[in-house]
């Protein structure tokens, strides 16, 4: 028997795609032979909440439709959700956003016949998580779970831009990357792990559970979903010029082999600023707050269905 699926659908997702395409998703689903309850998010967060009722009102298949976002706030109300273990859960995405990095990693297809076709396999897989302590800018303590790549500095600084933009394209994403480039003023940091520690000013520093980010760039390339730890990449202090040419190596896996660029991978780490400015933080895109910060790793935490 087929499960009963619970639907998450952002509406606003890739500049309102999913709800003009809803209409077609629902007559594919009944024409499949989909079992389903669906609930459409009307603000920031609120899919973290529907979550929580679905896991309360015995729902264990959940299906998002929408992009980077919508997934990373699926994924948060899992892990946060007190009524089972997460692994009881089997989470779907239908990536209908702009970037789909984290469905990229596993070959998603984005176009909705294959992909729900594919989801009647059942199969599944097992995916780590990772978590963040850190501070709000109105210094309150939070903590937030990832399951893609989380940025500090300059990462975070974009992130923290396009939040006043309600669509942006993959180009414009990347026109805003250097846009802002000479705008970014860097800022000392010191990052600690079991085996070592680093300072210096940071163009970025990225924490990753799988590889894609940015709309296909590949920051931490050794990042693996299912192997317990955190793939860690620091770029150090370059002149910007050369930031712009080296572009290429964000997108074909070669950033590792720049001479300014370090890498490692972890169970855990604190990356916390030297002085009196903050390290920005965002996690799948999101902007979050500031330094200090202190990742951790969940293990094969979150059960994905391919």
């Amino acid at each position: 028997m087929q499960p009963h699926w619970y639907i998450i659908a952002n509406p606003a997702a890739g500049n309102g795609s999913v709800g003009r395409l809803w209409p077609h998703l629902e007559t594919l689903l009944q024409e499949l032979g989909f079992a389903y309850t669906v609930r459409f998010t009307e603000h920031r967060g609120h899919a973290v909440r529907l979550v929580d009722d679905a896991a309360l009102k015995g729902h264990r298949h959940i299906l998002g439709l929408g992009g980077d976002g919508t997934n990373h706030e699926i994924a948060n109300g899992i892990l946060r959700q007190p009524h089972v273990p997460p692994t009881d859960i089997t989470y779907a995405l239908l990536p209908i956003g702009t970037g789909n990095d984290w469905a990229r990693t596993y070959g998603i297809s984005h176009q909705p016949r294959e992909r729900l076709n594919r989801l009647m396999s059942g199969e599944t897989v097992l995916q780590d998580a990772g978590k963040v302590r850190y501070r709000q800018e109105d210094g309150r303590h939070a903590e937030r779970f990832f399951v893609n790549v989380a940025g500090m500095a300059y990462d975070a600084f974009i992130a923290q831009k396009l939040e006043k933009h309600k669509f942006v394209s993959r180009f414009q994403y990347l026109l805003m990357v250097g846009q802002y480039l000479f705008e970014y003023q860097l800022t000392p940091a010191r990052l600690h792990w079991a085996n070592g520690a680093v300072e210096d000013s940071f163009y970025t520093i990225n924490v990753g559970i799988c590889c894609y980010s940015g709309g296909g760039m590949q920051l931490v390339p050794h990042a693996v979903p299912d192997d317990g730890l955190l793939a860690v990449t620091y770029a150090r202090r370059l002149p910007k010029l050369e930031v712009l040419l080296q572009t290429r190596r964000f997108y074909n896996g070669s950033l590792l082999s720049h001479p300014k660029v370090g890498s490692f991978q972890t169970k855990s780490l604190r990356v916390e600023h030297l002085g009196e400015v903050p390290t920005l933080l965002e996690a799948d895109g999101e902007f979050l707050g500031i330094s200090p910060a202190e990742f951790s790793i969940l293990e094969k935490t979150l059960r994905i269905a391919l």
